[in-house]
């Protein structure tokens, strides 16, 4: 055992980790697996959009870094283009001094991408899209159509304020649902249509205030009801008032506390700890993640393999990422974020088709490179060498094997990922060495409306030109038209809240990244489970959880 260098709490390298760190020539970790995960995920905005100018066109742009970052920011089809080059950026190594000085002087130089928006249609204010069309304000999304305010999102259509869905369409609310049609706050649930305010439902369909139901059809509260009496319920509770929804919230609340809970969310796995796992095998303490093996500590895999402290690699397959961020179809990375198609790169950054790197940022199709700088094969080998040796050398800075220090860190923590799954306030994160950011005062002004409607049949459309305030943090936020076309569809009123609260409030639901050892509450079998010991929720071991709905 030993202490952890950031939280000083005690763990364990497991041997798998060790193993792979003797493979890459790294010292083990100093930090635990909690405090890696917080770290690497803390290099990502995933959810935070700034109006800024591009550096080098001047337009107006949506982008990731704030006006008055300093760094320099061009936006996407420049960036991916050739009227620069990021070996105009090169330097020499110099011994005199530590690599992450150097590299931080890159970091300024190197113009980086303003956002990650790929293939879309309409599309220009979101986060991390590709291949999309008339989306507004998501984050993580592939392949989605008319979806809003909504975060890790594939293959769905007319979906607003959700996270974690698939193939899912006219859903409202819903939290780690796949194949749901017309459902609103469903959570939990597989191939289910016209589902409200429901948690851990398979196959069912017409289903209100209901939980642990498989191949059901026509519940209410768990129970049979005629077509008639569940259309007669629905329709009072999908009413159009934010007064009756935040009642039938609450007591949805309610009833998934009382339902049976499953130890973990995964399927058609081997060998495994984690949670939210499909079709994975070999992987130890790792989320969120499908078709993946030998995953160690991680979160975010996809079909992918040997992945150890990392999140978000795959998507079109890696094998072999150490402590690395936003890895796409790449082999052999260390030490690096945003990664695409490359091989054998280390502490890199931002670097695409590439092979053969050492602390480079903003390349595109180079090979042996140092600094942004370009070698012979041979000269790379042998500065690579003495690098190395340099950052782990007794006395020296002792920089090799560990991730980039805060002081590297692109974004202040509370614009990172890593407020969602490890939420810290401002003093926590600055003592701790994180950066924070200040709100914006512009974004708190006084509402236009004094008092938003109750119900959606009171809301006109100038509702659109309204600039609201949120009922608990008063920050502004306003209603699209395609928004208030969905709400009038489905009959849901106006939200009260801004997006960065609903986004907040999703996440409160979700267990955190973390196993826990304790006992099936029903046959007291030992398990792992994200549910810790001390809560509430009667938590079920596979068996039993089986043995209960089916």
């Amino acid at each position: 055992m030993q202490n952890c260098k950031q939280c000083q709490s005690s763990f364990e390298i497991a041997d798998k980790e060790k193993a792979y760190c003797d493979q890459l020539g790294v010292p083990v970790s100093d930090t635990c697996r909690q405090c890696r995960l917080r770290n690497i995920m803390a290099t990502r905005n995933e959810w935070k959009l700034y109006r800024r100018k591009c550096d080098s066109s001047g337009d107006e742009i949506i982008s990731a870094y704030p006006p008055n970052s300093p760094f320099t920011v061009y936006k996407n089809e420049v960036w991916w283009g050739s009227d620069w080059d990021a070996l105009d950026y090169g330097k020499d190594y110099d011994f005199n001094r530590p690599f992450f000085e150097q590299f931080a002087e890159l970091q300024k130089a190197v113009p980086r991408e303003g956002t990650t928006v790929f293939n879309c249609e309409n599309c220009d204010y979101n986060s991390h899209i590709r291949e999309s069309r008339n989306c507004y304000l998501n984050s993580l999304v592939h392949q989605c159509e008319d979806m809003h305010y909504s975060y890790w999102m594939t293959f769905d259509k007319d979906v607003v304020d959700s996270m974690y869905t698939n193939e899912s369409t006219l859903c409202y609310n819903c939290i780690s649902v796949n194949k749901g049609y017309g459902c609103v706050m469903l959570e939990e649930s597989n191939n289910c249509n016209e589902c409200h305010f429901s948690f851990q439902l398979k196959g069912c369909d017409h289903c209100l205030f209901c939980t642990n139901l498989t191949d059901q059809s026509y519940q209410l509260f768990n129970k049979p009801c005629r077509q008639e009496e569940f259309e007669d319920i629905k329709n009072k509770t999908l009413d159009g008032s934010w007064a009756t929804w935040q009642k039938a919230y609450q007591h949805y609340l309610e009833i998934r506390k009382k339902a049976v809970h499953r130890f973990v969310h995964n399927l058609n796995c081997e060998n495994v700890t984690g949670d939210h796992l499909y079709n994975c095998r070999n992987c130890d303490n790792c989320f969120e993640s499908f078709d993946s093996e030998e995953g160690v500590n991680s979160v975010s895999m996809a079909k992918s393999k040997i992945i150890q402290n990392s999140y978000s690699a795959g998507w079109q397959g890696c094998e072999g990422v150490y402590q690395s961020a936003v890895t796409r179809g790449s082999k052999d990375i260390a030490f690096c974020t945003y990664t695409w198609y490359s091989g054998t790169l280390r502490y890199c950054d931002s670097c695409n088709a590439c092979n053969d790197c050492f602390g480079c940022i903003g390349l595109q199709h180079k090979k042996y490179c140092i600094l942004n700088k370009q070698y012979s094969k041979e000269e790379y080998e042998d500065l690579k060498g003495k690098i190395i040796e340099h950052m782990s050398a007794p006395g020296g800075s002792g920089e090799w094997g560990r991730f980039f220090p805060f002081s590297l860190f692109l974004f202040a923590y509370n614009e990172s990922a890593a407020m969602d799954f490890f939420p810290l306030t401002k003093e926590q994160a600055l003592e701790l060495g994180y950066g924070w950011r200040e709100e914006d005062a512009k974004d708190y002004q006084v509402a236009t409306i004094s008092e938003i409607p109750d119900n959606i049949k009171d809301i006109g459309d100038d509702i659109t030109k309204e600039i609201l305030a949120c009922v608990d943090c008063g920050k502004n936020y306003k209603v699209i038209a395609q928004e208030l076309k969905f709400y009038r569809e489905i009959n849901l009123p106006i939200p009260h809240h801004c997006p960065t609260c609903r986004h907040r409030i999703r996440f409160e639901l979700r267990n955190p990244l973390n196993l826990f050892s304790r006992q099936c509450n029903k046959c007291k079998k030992e398990i792992k489970s994200t549910y810790p010991p001390d809560c509430p929720e009667e938590v079920y071991c596979e068996q039993c959880y089986l043995k209960e709905v089916y």
